[in-house]
């Protein structure tokens, strides 16, 4: 119930922001054909508003939206040693990297598993599961830490969504040329739209955004060999490298991270389109990687 609630809320912001910005802008009619030919300048300006509108605006709320949807408990003052111990952790491992010091929390889960979210690197999220810090040991729950504060330090959550928004962007434009093309050359209509744009342009938009999400994915694996680099560097190569065999181990019984955020955690989902939809590497791929570097 709180995702959907969270789903629908983002879609009305995204909607007010864009319709005042393309108010100022003056594009309140920029979707009509003009003739045969599309407007294509303000086409794209129409499809870089919405499509980036989602994707910013994901990540300015991406904080308060994983402490819901995750129960993370933000830890504001040490109650227990552990406690202290995560804080001091995370404090050290931050000025390591050289960014602010985050927030820290805690979420209920039996899995193994954490994640790093926020838009800002020097006012960032650092999470890790009951799970994780009840079987890990001190030197493997550091190197997590360090991994996810790598995400952090290299603008990760950022530059992610800065291509999502890109990608949602073309795939916006192209769906609506296709549409366009089909409405006048196939159902030969003459003026405005007819059905056939927009049946058209949803199901280019489906293969589209599927092709384009190949992308996506690609970059989210790119980006998890240099976060486990960066938690090597700054926690210990051999602590970072036992922390990943431990997540191998632990891999039957982890139960991912909510839609939104399974990008962001340690451990990443199933294998189960295939690798190329796949948002985090093989653990297997990552040791070796280590091993080698």
């Amino acid at each position: 119930m709180m995702r959907i609630l969270l789903f629908l809320l983002t879609n009305m912001a995204i909607l007010i922001v864009a319709s005042v910005t393309l108010s100022l802008l003056g594009f309140n009619s920029i979707m009509q054909a003009n003739g045969v030919d599309l407007d294509l300048n303000a086409l794209l300006v129409f499809c870089a508003v919405f499509g980036m509108s989602g994707s910013l605006i994901s990540l300015f709320i991406s904080k308060w939206m994983a402490k819901r949807s995750t129960g993370t408990q933000i830890i504001s003052q040490a109650r227990n040693n552990d406690e202290k111990w995560l804080l001091d952790t995370v404090a050290e491992l931050a000025k390591k990297a050289g960014i602010g010091m985050p927030e820290v929390g805690i979420f209920n889960s039996a899995s193994s598993n954490a994640f790093a979210t926020g838009w800002n690197r020097n006012n960032a999220l650092v999470a890790v599961s009951t799970g994780l810090l009840q079987r890990f040991s001190k030197d493997e729950v550091k190197a997590v830490l360090a991994h996810e504060i790598g995400h952090v330090a290299n603008g990760d959550m950022i530059t992610l969504s800065l291509i999502q928004g890109v990608v949602n962007t073309f795939v916006m434009f192209f769906a609506r040329i296709i549409g366009h093309t089909v409405d006048r050359v196939i159902f030969k209509t003459e003026r405005g739209h007819g059905i056939g744009y927009y049946i058209a342009t949803i199901f280019a938009e489906i293969i589209l955004g599927i092709l384009a999400s190949i992308v996506v994915m690609w970059f989210s694996r790119w980006r998890e060999y240099r976060a486990d680099h960066a938690g090597a560097s700054l926690a210990g190569k051999q602590s970072m490298i036992n922390a990943l065999q431990r997540l191998m181990m632990e891999q039957q019984h982890v139960q991912e991270l909510p839609g939104e955020l399974t990008a962001f955690g340690i451990s990443g989902g199933r294998k189960s389109l295939g690798e190329l939809f796949m948002t985090h590497p093989r653990l297997e791929d990552r040791i070796k990687a280590l091993q080698a570097s």
